[in-house]
């Protein structure tokens, strides 16, 4: 549940929130997130996903009800550090395990599916905490804001147990029983190997050395850390239907302030599947990013220079597409497992890394560009999202034409190699050839096929 909620549902007179210490209570969940992300990519090829992922969850769900019983702002921050720190396995992993199961013509939906959670989620969300808090404010001398955390808790659990028996591992490590057959398992196998996308291997100094040779650690990351950013206009809604009250005039009661900013989450969900569908029909990744950047762009520049309280209606809407973007974080790590298909680890530490970074810079970034005492006006914030989501675009196209390069190189190495195979006896691997300049000697050399190169 957003701490957002809570905090205009009664959790800020209660505790006494002041200044920006809502940005620091979201900042210490961004903390835990960040310093677990990566280690619990990297052990989810080698634990299996069905007993970690879930676990996990459970944890962050138990920790999430003790919210309710906070009594001091250094409380919440404890507490969403270790919910941060628990929730940190499941999105990245989720993603790793969805890039291990489908081909790129399929992962781009699948990804995509699942990120719509992350959409539908608030929008049920934002009922259920308006119903909780109109139905329980005050049962049993707690609070509608504790309730919010309890009520959370209580659903998310059994659907936490529910993962041990029904999510899937890797094809490389799932056990044939009730959920696949045999035959099934090595489907899955042999699609995978038809693509390349190889299964985990034994981590050794050379491999690790390579997660840091390319380019796609770096770029993907930035790529993913500039979507991550792009939508932050999102959060000002809240505020600025909580700014038109004023002392002895209310104009919307705090069921409307956490309910009206739902849709934004239908726009999500809508675009994020018409993202999908697009990329996968036209087999590309970046067309629905350049589209939603463009999008995302001009509604920041439309809310930055439109007044707060001047054109209510045309605001309103605006504040529905802040989050059109929101449905690339599926595509973006779809590229990432394409473009490092061929070394499970270093596929999962790209995506641990992208998810990771992404979520350094929004320890910080909201704080300086969004402050609580900005908001709703938020305007240099909202102007800086613009050019984040430009130069979210660049990279985009960055990635593109390197990723064509490195494709053009490969098809160049695979040509050299099939020559090689025609020229040399029976085309194998490793052979002999008889040197065409000391026939007469009889002398003959070794080759191998080293990365697509003849080495004699």
């Amino acid at each position: 549940m957003s701490p957002q909620n809570a905090y205009v549902s009664g959790m800020q007179t209660d505790l006494g929130l002041h200044g920006n210490e809502l940005n620091y209570i979201t900042t210490a969940w961004t903390c835990g997130y960040v310093i677990g992300q990566i280690p619990s990519n990297m052990l989810v090829t080698r634990i299996r996903p069905s007993i970690w992922i879930p676990l996990m969850e459970v944890i962050w769900s138990v920790l999430t009800m003790t919210l309710a019983s906070a009594k001091n702002f250094r409380t919440l921050v404890a507490i969403r550090f270790f919910v941060g720190l628990a929730e940190s396995t499941f999105y990245p992993s989720i993603q790793y395990v969805i890039g291990s199961w489908y081909k790129p013509d399929e992962l781009g939906k699948r990804a995509c599916i699942f990120h719509t959670a992350s959409a539908i989620g608030p929008m049920i969300s934002g009922f259920l905490q308006a119903g909780a808090y109109d139905g329980l404010n005050g049962k049993y001398g707690l609070a509608g804001w504790k309730w919010l955390f309890i009520i959370d808790g209580i659903i998310t659990v059994p659907i936490a147990f529910l993962g041990f028996l029904i999510m899937p591992d890797l094809p490389s490590n799932t056990p044939a029983g009730y959920l696949y057959t045999e035959d099934e398992i090595q489907l899955a196998r042999r699609r995978m190997e038809e693509i390349g996308r190889k299964p985990p291997s034994r981590y050794t100094k050379k491999k690790i050395i390579g997660f840091f040779s390319t380019w796609h650690v770096y770029l993907c990351t930035l790529l993913y850390v500039l979507f991550n950013n792009g939508s932050n206009p999102a959060t000002s809604m809240i505020f600025w239907l909580q700014s038109f009250n004023t002392p002895g005039h209310q104009v919307f009661t705090v069921a409307q302030i956490n309910t009206y900013p739902i849709p934004m989450y239908a726009v999500q969900v809508v675009t994020t599947l018409a993202w999908a569908w697009w990329s996968d029909a036209v087999k590309a990744r970046w067309p629905p990013m350049i589209f939603a950047g463009t999008w995302s762009m001009i509604t920041c520049i439309i809310l930055a220079a439109s007044p707060l309280y001047e054109h209510v209606a045309r605001r309103w809407v605006f504040y529905y597409f802040t989050l059109v973007t929101g449905g690339l974080s599926g595509l973006i790590l779809a590229w990432a497992n394409e473009l490092t298909g061929h070394d499970s680890e270093k596929r999962a530490f790209v995506i641990g890394c992208c998810n990771t970074f992404a979520y350094v810079v929004q320890t910080w970034l909201p704080i300086v560009l969004f402050p609580q005492e900005e908001q709703p006006r938020v305007f240099k914030g909202t102007v800086a999202t613009a050019g984040i989501n430009f130069a979210m675009m660049c990279t985009a196209l960055l990635v593109l034409f390197l990723s064509r390069r490195d494709a053009r190189r490969a098809a160049a190495a695979q040509w050299q190699a099939d020559v090689a195979r025609e020229e040399i006896l029976g085309g194998n691997q490793l052979g002999v050839a008889e040197d065409n300049d000391s026939k007469d000697d009889g002398k003959v050399h070794e080759f191998e096929l080293v990365d697509g190169e003849v080495i004699l």
